[in-house]
């Protein structure tokens, strides 16, 4: 159909497109007959539950990984690339949530990498000048005041992605790939990245875009394909659904809440307790008890100290001063070793880098902290009791896998959660704090990962919850911690807390 008034034609705004498209692992079926129309000058959102096959997909356009079947036109033409590389020098690019750089080299050594330009003089120099340059030039077009001669390492997280953005861009990039872009910035951050997409859009970039925070889509999206099983389900406007319509597609069914009903339980006996806890210019006088049968909500701003209260108590930074108790026992707690053993567990906030060994399988990971448990004398493995200690997390955590020797790195977001929490149930944790619970995960996912914190809860275990998002803290908490500049500004219970109450404290 033609339109009017200049406007082009649907095959003239497609920019890529996937027909009929399968990829198969050994023992699963990743993607079967899944279409997807991307156009210039759209963002056009992949949604899905985890292992719905979003990932999948992308890494397929992005050349990291071929397909089985299917075809894949780019401009028109059939698109074959096998290396990321290839398809970088076509203008497909990809951002993918942990960040592709190298934190000892300089911004612009990041975006030019194996590309700088050479001396005039001497092809085995770089010329500097105008490697700054070229950065400063990129950087630019994002209106990003970074220094292209500052160290990666020296940036925030939300420096770090205008970065990866604007190496894509130094590859006259005409579709960029987002994998959960805003997973870890603040409010304010995700504000500035939005306005450099609406930018890239109306320089007719197109822009696939894949997140699990629902809630900010309507900001930015302009067309929406979902993803179900590995199977394709729908593609429309953004604007002709609502949330819950969009929600029940991805899922499969009617989600009635976001979160489960609460279970009745009783709070217990003290559990943990920490008397001026200070660890110099980042924790400050940090006092607070937790109590079994109890989740306590931690909030705050990024950089207000919550994860380094949590590495504190964990063993894995050293503090200065304070007293921390194992219920009515004071303890000195100086590696996670000693943690471990005193019953503390941690589900750190970036699961893949601190909470898993992606190379080693899901039994493997299940037992990593329990070696010795299930090790006979000689040192070797107990592999019977391995496998069915294994067998029994994945039924009553509801893993999604075709078994226990499934590689953990294959796993989703939400699956690889469920493993870390069976690596701390499988050592008997009486204290679990959990970092971020739900980050990266979908809204299905998170349901099942707050039912199974309220069924541990039930059982006994203290949850310690430290999280970014209000509504989470609110509806699962019991109480509520704010920190705010590495102290505790305020304390609520469930029934007086509030955002506003909890945003006053956060930066009063």
């Amino acid at each position: 159909m033609l339109y009017w008034m200049g406007v082009k034609t649907v095959e003239e705004t497609t920019l890529l497109l996937a027909k009929g498209i399968g990829k198969s692992y050994p023992g699963v079926k990743a993607l079967n007959n899944v279409n997807l129309n991307l156009r210039k000058g759209e963002v056009h959102a992949i949604l899905g539950e985890n292992g719905a096959g979003k990932s999948t997909l992308m890494k397929i356009i992005s050349g990291a990984i071929s397909y089985d079947e299917g075809e894949l036109l780019y401009k028109g033409e059939p698109l074959n690339v096998s290396h990321p590389k290839e398809a970088q020098e076509l203008g497909i690019s990809i951002v993918y949530q942990e960040f592709n750089l190298l934190p000892e080299l300089t911004v612009a050594e990041n975006i030019y990498i194996n590309r700088e330009p050479q001396s005039k003089f001497n092809k085995l120099l770089i010329n500097d000048s105008k490697l700054n340059q070229d950065a400063q030039e990129v950087l630019k077009r994002l209106n990003s005041p970074i220094n292209p001669k500052e160290k990666v390492a020296n940036l925030s997280v939300a420096e770090q992605q205008m970065v990866e953005i604007a190496k894509a861009l130094s590859f006259n990039c005409e579709l960029l790939i987002m994998d959960e872009p805003t997973a870890a910035l603040t409010d304010s951050e995700i504000d500035v990245l939005f306005e450099i997409v609406n930018k890239l859009k109306e320089e007719g970039v197109a822009i696939a875009f894949i997140s699990h925070r629902m809630e900010e889509l309507h900001l930015i999206v302009d067309r929406v394909t979902i993803i179900r099983d590995g199977e394709f389900v729908s593609e429309y406007l953004f604007k002709d659904k609502t949330l819950d319509e969009l929600i029940q597609d991805m899922v499969g069914r009617q989600l009635t809440s976001k979160y489960p009903a609460k279970p009745n339980y009783n709070k217990g006996e003290k559990v943990l307790e920490v008397k001026n806890l200070n660890r110099n210019g980042v924790l400050h006088n940090i006092s607070f008890a937790a109590h079994k049968g109890e989740i306590l909500g931690i909030a705050g701003l990024m950089g207000s100290g919550r994860t380094e209260l949590a590495r504190a108590i964990c063993g894995a930074d050293n503090i200065d001063s304070g007293e921390i108790f194992i219920g009515e026992v004071a303890v000195k707690i100086k590696s996670p070793e000693q943690a471990i053993r005193l019953g503390i567990g941690y589900i750190t906030e970036d699961r893949k880098k601190n909470g898993l060994a992606l190379s080693l399988n899901i039994k493997e990971n299940v037992v990593l902290s329990s070696h010795k448990e299930f090790s006979n004398i000689f040192g070797f493995m107990k592999q019977r009791q391995v496998l069915n200690i294994t067998d029994q997390y994945i039924a009553d955590l509801k893993i999604k896998t075709y078994g226990s020797e499934q590689l953990t790195g294959n796993l989703s977001g939400g699956n690889q959660q469920k493993v870390v929490l069976a690596k701390w149930l499988c050592k008997h944790t009486k204290i679990l704090i959990f970092d971020e619970p739900t980050r990266g995960i979908d809204i299905g996912a998170k349901f099942e990962i707050y039912q199974l914190m309220y069924e541990l809860v039930k059982n006994g275990i203290t949850i310690i919850m430290i999280s970014s998002e209000l509504p989470e803290v609110l509806s699962m908490s019991d109480r509520i911690l704010v920190m705010k500049e590495g102290e505790i500004a305020g304390e609520l219970l469930k029934n007086e807390a509030t955002q506003e109450k909890i945003i006053k404290y956060a930066i009063n």
